[in-house]
């Protein structure tokens, strides 16, 4: 069995806000808006973040992006007016910084981020 993309699904109240909100997060418009509840936006070539308002209860969602560079994409996010929480030192060097959603969702970026620990 092979698994070709990943899809994050994040449930949201106003999709029209919200759409706007994760421009500001991921610094882009979105990539597709395959009908009136969702939208999308591809992260990696096999994955894609779809906000919508038509599954799912808002506020729920937990995505982690790993990211090359942790304090260019938080520097980005700021000067978008985004304020990413602080960077948490973890296990073996690698460092989280989290930021909420409107509806309460969270986007964890991960620096240092390993395969194999």
């Amino acid at each position: 069995m092979t698994i070709d993309h990943v899809l994050a699904v994040v449930p949201v109240s106003d999709l029209v806000s919200a759409t706007a909100w994760y421009d500001r997060l991921l610094g882009r418009p979105p990539d597709n808006r395959p009908m009136d509840t969702l939208v999308e936006w591809r992260i990696t070539d096999s994955a894609w973040l779809q906000v919508t308002n038509g599954w799912g209860e808002p506020g729920t969602a937990l995505v982690n992006f790993a990211v090359d560079d942790l304090s260019e994409h938080l520097d980005g996010m700021r000067s978008r007016g985004l304020d990413p929480g602080p960077v948490q030192n973890v296990t073996n060097g690698v460092q989280l910084s989290a930021i909420v959603d409107p509806d309460g969702n969270t986007i964890t970026l991960i620096g240092h981020f390993r395969v194999t620990y």
